[in-house]
């Protein structure tokens, strides 16, 4: 995950990049057509300069060829010929080999015609190109490494800059981090000088204030009703009680009492189930401690031991410990091991795995449970199974306080809970 200060510069580099890959051959271009132009403007000025010296001067023929002759050999790259008749100006491109070391060079031309004593004569002027590359190439060159240090800059500057100017940001977010709803401090945030960040300040303020209080208020309310509830549901529980006592009870009303004493033992474990979800999310199981799973495991298997003396149990064990709140942690292990010994018949198999990191609890089945529901709140197996619909959803709460890993697959006939402690 890059920070929002390295994305941007990335973007400014790629950006960047992509214009300077692009400005390269579209530069070079630019810069070999004018310089062409300048070639042939030259070639223009140097053939015209040509003709106005020769026709200025007077000569008869014979001094005129003599003079050809000897111009062609001091100038090969002007040369003059004789023609029949005149022309209009011409460009051309060519190859000449060096005399000296024998390489090809290509050269920009220029053919002018011009006339003298009634005759017609052919002005051949070439300059060498390949000189001219060489200098667009430097120049080229220069100009790049001259861009490169001006982006260079640019970037550092924008680095630097922006460093500075996210400076608040990062002092902020440093007081969020240490913040906890558990603690209840209060934060205070210093003046930046940015209306930006002072308004994220003062709504920073307003929602760790707002947060505070009703974190209070919940954490009140998970107090009263854990103490307000639970005496009525012991009172009533004590009166049906004395109710079954009662020697002159018919067969209906000893079925009445009985249905509402289950009732209301299912109301009791909700209520202490729902009080344990509100004290998990307030976070009011904090100490934590190094928990031996394997311990877990087989202490929570002796107990429901005669649970599971019709089934087929195989458990495989090897030393794993945890760091969490004890309490919750066995709540976890205890819930899985009866999810699966309560949704299994008599002769069903389970599986206990607890090893490379992982909780793996698997019992027989006939087809896969649905899982888009199956960690939610109330949402049971089947119907006809006992349980508050809770004990799931129990363990999906403490696994993500932890940032553990719960998932359910079947697999061969087999239902699978796996909890990955990473």
């Amino acid at each position: 995950m890059s920070k929002l200060l390295n994305r941007s510069l990335k973007v400014f580099i790629l950006y960047a990049a992509f214009v300077l890959a692009c400005s390269i051959p579209v530069y070079y271009l630019i810069v070999d057509y004018i310089w062409k132009s300048e070639l042939d403007e030259h070639n223009v000025i140097i053939g015209e300069n040509i003709k106005k010296r020769i026709q200025s001067v007077p000569m008869t023929d014979v001094e005129l060829e003599q003079s050809i002759l000897l111009w062609n050999k001091l100038q090969p790259h002007a040369q003059i010929k004789s023609t029949d008749r005149g022309r209009p100006d011409s460009i051309y491109n060519i190859y000449k080999k060096r005399e000296v070391t024998g390489e090809m060079d290509r050269f920009q031309g220029l053919i002018t015609y011009f006339e003298y004593n009634g005759r017609y004569y052919c002005l051949m002027v070439e300059t060498n190109i390949e000189e001219s590359y060489e200098t667009i190439a430097v120049i080229t060159v220069i100009t790049i490494v001259f861009f490169i240090i001006l982006l260079g800059g640019l970037i550092l500057l924008n680095r630097n800059l922006s460093k500075a100017l996210w400076q608040p940001f990062y002092q902020i977010l440093e007081k969020i981090r240490g913040f906890s709803l558990e603690k209840g401090q209060k934060i205070t945030f210093d003046d930046t000088g940015i209306s930006e960040f002072n308004e994220l300040n003062e709504s920073l303020d307003r929602l760790i204030k707002g947060n505070i209080n009703v974190y209070q208020e919940q954490k009140e309310f998970t107090e009263n009703v854990s103490h307000e509830l639970q005496t009525p549901l012991a009172i009533v529980q004590s009166k049906l009680d004395l109710l079954l006592q009662d020697r002159e009870l018919t067969t209906e009303q000893y079925n009445i009492i009985n249905d509402a004493q289950a009732a209301l033992g299912r109301s009791a474990r909700i209520n202490k189930t729902l009080l344990l979800f509100a004290r998990i999310g307030n976070g009011q199981f904090a100490d934590k401690e190094p928990v031996n799973l394997e311990e877990l495991v087989h202490s929570n298997l002796d107990l429901l031991a005669d649970f599971v003396k019709e089934k087929h149990l195989h458990a495989e064990t090897e030393g794993l410990t945890v760091t969490a709140n004890r309490l919750l942690v066995e709540m976890m292990v205890a819930n899985l091991l009866l999810n699966a010994i309560r949704h299994s018949a008599a002769d069903a198999s389970i599986s206990i795995t607890l090893g490379n990191g992982t909780l793996k609890v698997a019992n027989s089945g006939s087809a896969p449970l649905e899982q888009k529901n199956l960690f939610k709140r109330f949402m049971r197996a089947a119907s006809h199974t006992p349980g508050t619909g809770l004990g799931l959803a129990l363990v999906r709460e403490i696994c993500q306080r932890y940032g553990w890993e719960i998932t359910y697959h079947f697999e061969e006939g087999m239902h699978v809970f796996r909890v990955a402690f990473s």
